[in-house]
């Protein structure tokens, strides 16, 4: 077959500005970019290509797929009481097993035959995260599976119709904290998905956890937008919390952005969700939190032994350990940030206390919920192996006094 020309930047009157991963650039650019990273490979997809195209023209098969001496064939998979979850697949021998590092960078299935083929496979280069010991985590595979099963729809499965009006200061508070939760739940989804995509095929088990998260997540931002706009709206956005995502988002490692995502911000939201019951004026809003409590617990038990297992994995745990306590110093501080902000700590004082009128008495509520917060936040990295008491940032007790 006849190799065909590439169009050159410049050739064309062509002169569109587009998005791409690295940037916005040129559309006739980064075209020509991808047409000649394939080009430069022309002889191995080609000869593929050519091979299977003589191949069909002579009329003949190959059947080569049907040889099962290198394949791990006639070892089959049994169900157990739940179904055939991960957990009971990877009990096959030769499916199960995890390298500690991936050298596998493109799509062939773990386990399948595919040695032979090596020589012949491109690579992906965006798969950068190949320690099985930055993303693996004990209960990945059972966490997996209880996501799929507790898979809720916020369009049917809140009584969107039994809302019932709520005093205007109540109302705005709500809404503002739907809002404040809405802003939050962004990154909660995005966070997972700039690593996912970076994750090897051999980890399939965290890759399908994390798309989990990233759904629970897309349906929270919506539930919470839903609730406000049912309400009266969306309110205030805030300068805090923003800084505070970023701290997120922008973290070094997948770790690092586990521990700051999952165990802290997914903490303290958790603790929202369990004070439900306090904070949530209408039976939809505590429907809405107790659905969302079931999921965020999900997340946050998967970033404590994710990071336990972090841990547990180093050569040098000290080092590791001290390296941690340097990012949690900075993202424990910018995260408190998020904590302060008016927009987050007031409608929940006002849900407390009954009403605007009874501010001062939620924000003592406020206090208690605070000191709860920071003691669940701190049992969490004891429990991954973390010791954050004596060099935790964030007050034990709420930055906050009375006016006299």
């Amino acid at each position: 077959m006849a190799e065909q020309p590439v169009t050159r930047v410049g050739e064309g009157e062509y002169t569109a500005v587009v998005a791409t991963l690295t940037g916005r650039r040129p559309v006739a650019e980064v075209l020509a970019e991808y047409e000649a990273e394939f080009r430069q490979r022309y002889t191995r997809w080609m000869e593929i290509l050519q091979r299977n195209a003589e191949r069909l023209a002579r009329g003949q098969f190959s059947l080569h797929w049907m040889d099962t001496r290198e394949a791990q064939w006639g070892k089959r998979a049994k169900p157990s009481s739940r179904g055939l979850t991960y957990t009971d697949i990877h009990r096959v021998p030769g499916y199960g097993e995890l390298p500690e590092v991936a050298h596998w960078l493109n799509f062939a299935p773990r386990g399948s035959v595919r040695d032979p083929y090596r020589d012949e496979m491109p690579e992906v280069e965006d798969y950068t995260v190949l320690e099985r010991d930055e993303v693996w985590a004990e209960n990945v595979m059972t966490l997996y599976e209880e996501a799929k099963a507790r898979q809720w729809n916020a369009t049917r499965d809140i009584p969107w119709d039994e809302l019932t009006p709520l005093p205007e200061d109540l109302e705005k508070a709500t809404c503002q904290l739907c809002t404040a939760l809405t802003e939050v739940e962004f990154v909660a989804g995005d966070f997972p998905a700039k690593w996912m995509y970076r994750i090897p095929q051999d980890f399939l088990e965290v890759k399908s956890f994390l798309s989990t998260q990233i759904m629970d997540e897309a349906r929270h931002q919506e539930v919470f937008r839903k609730r406000a706009l049912a309400g009266g709206g969306l309110l205030h956005s805030s300068p805090g919390a923003e800084w505070a995502l970023k701290a997120i988002l922008d973290a070094p490692t997948h770790t690092m952005g586990t521990f700051l995502l999952n165990l802290l911000a997914e903490g303290l939201v958790l603790s929202v969700f369990r004070s439900g019951e306090m904070i949530a004026k209408t039976y939809v809003d505590k429907e809405i939190f107790r659905r969302c409590l079931q999921d965020e617990a999900r997340h946050v038990s998967y970033g404590v032994l994710e990071f336990q297992w972090w841990l547990d994995h180093q050569p040098d745990r000290t080092r590791a350990e001290e390296m941690l306590h340097r990012f949690a110093d900075v993202g424990e501080q910018v995260i408190l940030s998020a904590f302060t902000e008016p927009t987050l700590v007031e409608p929940i004082a006002i849900l407390l206390g009954g009403g605007l009128r009874n501010i001062d008495a939620g924000m003592e509520g406020m206090m208690r919920v605070w000191s709860m917060f920071i003691e669940e936040y701190l049992q969490r990295c004891q429990r991954a192996g973390f010791d954050r008491r004596a060099r935790c940032i964030l007050p034990a007790e709420a930055p906050w006094r009375l006016a006299a």
